[in-house]
């Protein structure tokens, strides 16, 4: 029995990657692993002809990590302080949503190409790193998911440090958080990453490749000692984030890339519609819990979430921004794992009325 052949095209994708994404991340640019892998699989697959596909085995993993990722931010916010901010939360990123999900159905009723749960999936603020996994669980168009998360995940970045200068802020020096690495905190996520998706489909909850690592994760950090460090290296990090941008620039092809570019002013609307929304939204924010305007615009933030934190950081936020956002990460992760009995339920309602 012959052993499967290695496809010799990673032998020039994975090098470019990783030189393409140290450039990037050196300027600064945001989501810069994910930008160059997206860049080097997909020149490769169109001047090739053919697809590269990632193996099954490096697909799960590289979604446990992103799982993981996810669930820090988290683990770093105490209980009390998420009870505080649920019900402003819960009404923020409902609102935030559900413009989600009406923009992914105009969407879908815009260019009949594009399926309803692909066009949902692909407008839903928040979420970014994990939505192209559970587009290819669903089977929907992972590929024009992960192009127009991540187009609007970089407008958003990008924006928002030249939005917070607009509104306003005063930097402070951070502190120093700096941790030593724990090889039973490594090992204690490695087991995470191996039974997370076992365990979530176990217990039949939605999207259980994303949720349950997240979950695990949560528990671990909730039951061991605080003074274990629970992190994964940094460059365990890249390679899931550069795993994400071989999934979809090396199943791209010459049919798909015309059919983004026939869609692209449609979406880059919507982004825009999208940040105006979550901008109003973050008014309401402070009119309700009385915080200040930067604080709720970083809270209603569509995405962008390391890059909220930072700016937070800096501008010496309040516990609100952590907690709206966690609290909107958990509904579109839950909304995501049951997108096909949503789809229906609002089939259905179209059809009667």
């Amino acid at each position: 029995m012959h052993a499967p052949r290695i496809d010799r095209r990673w032998l020039a994708v994975v090098p470019s990657t990783l030189i393409l994404g140290w450039a990037f991340t050196r300027i600064g640019l945001p989501a810069g692993w994910v930008i160059a892998a997206i860049l080097v699989a997909a020149t490769a697959a169109v001047v090739t002809g053919r697809s590269i596909n990632l193996s099954g085995p490096a697909s799960r993993a590289a979604r446990a990590v992103i799982a993981i990722l996810a669930a820090a931010p988290l683990t770093a916010t105490p209980a009390t302080q998420l009870v505080n901010f649920l019900i402003p939360g819960l009404v923020v990123s409902a609102a935030t949503i559900g413009i989600g999900v009406a923009g992914g159905l105009l969407l879908h009723h815009a260019h009949r190409e594009i399926s309803r749960s692909t066009g949902v999936l692909s407008m839903l603020a928040g979420g970014a790193s994990v939505m192209p996994f559970l587009a290819r669980d669903m089977g929907a168009d992972y590929r024009y998911v992960t192009l127009t998360q991540y187009l609007r995940l970089l407008a958003v970045m990008l924006s928002l440090p030249l939005a917070a200068m607009v509104i306003g802020f005063n930097t402070h020096p951070t502190a120093d958080t700096t941790t030593d690495f724990s090889w039973i905190g490594l090992l204690v996520l490695l087991i995470i990453m191996a039974v997370g998706q076992p365990v979530g489909t176990r217990l039949h909850i939605p999207a259980p490749s994303i949720l349950g690592p997240m979950l695990l994760t949560v528990l671990a950090h909730a039951l061991l000692d605080d003074r274990l460090t629970l992190a994964l290296p940094g460059a365990v990090t890249a390679v899931a984030f550069m795993a994400i941008g071989w999934m979809a620039g090396g199943a791209l092809s010459v049919p798909a890339l015309k059919s983004f570019a026939r869609t692209l002013p449609a979406t880059l609307l919507f982004i825009a519609a999208l940040m105006a929304c979550c901008a109003a939204t973050a008014l309401l924010l402070t009119w309700w819990l009385g915080v200040p305007y930067l604080d709720a615009y970083l809270a209603t933030s569509p995405g962008g979430l390391e890059t909220v934190l930072i700016i937070a950081d800096e501008a010496d936020s309040g516990p609100v921004v952590a907690a709206v956002q966690i609290i909107r990460l958990i509904g579109v992760l839950i909304l995501a794992g049951w997108m096909p009995q949503v789809l229906h339920r609002i089939a259905r309602v179209r059809h009667r009325g």
